[in-house]
């Protein structure tokens, strides 16, 4: 096992490489072990020069009605009037707490998505 840090994207590039080559590797092995440690180096690489910022709020309502096919209208329930409904849509509303609690309970939409910032 000759592991070394990744700091740049062809060291990225040869670690994923690696990788591919030891994933299957049973437990307790070596190559477990050098499985384990180059996933820590390849999340700990992306995670400082690659970073996933939470969803805003409006666009995981809108990724979540296009996946389910919904309007508008089917909103309401969740958020309230279709003008209620289209001011948060169209970033002019906040989310309040009550609506959060049912988007996430009756949509599935996760907590973390729609209480991040906007």
């Amino acid at each position: 096992m000759n592991i070394k840090p990744i700091k740049s994207d062809e060291d990225l590039r040869m670690a994923f490489k690696r990788l591919e080559i030891v994933f299957q590797a049973h437990e307790g092995t070596p190559e477990a072990d050098e499985m384990e440690v180059l996933v820590t180096l390849i999340e700990a690489y992306e995670n400082k020069h690659y970073p996933i910022s939470a969803a805003n709020p409006v666009e995981a309502i809108k990724f979540r009605m296009e996946q389910q096919g919904l309007t508008q209208k089917d909103l309401e329930p969740f958020i309230g009037s279709s003008g209620r409904v289209s001011e948060v849509l169209n970033h002019k509303r906040r989310l309040s707490l009550q609506m959060v609690k049912k988007l996430h309970d009756g949509l599935h939409i996760p907590y973390e998505s729609l209480l991040s910032a906007a």
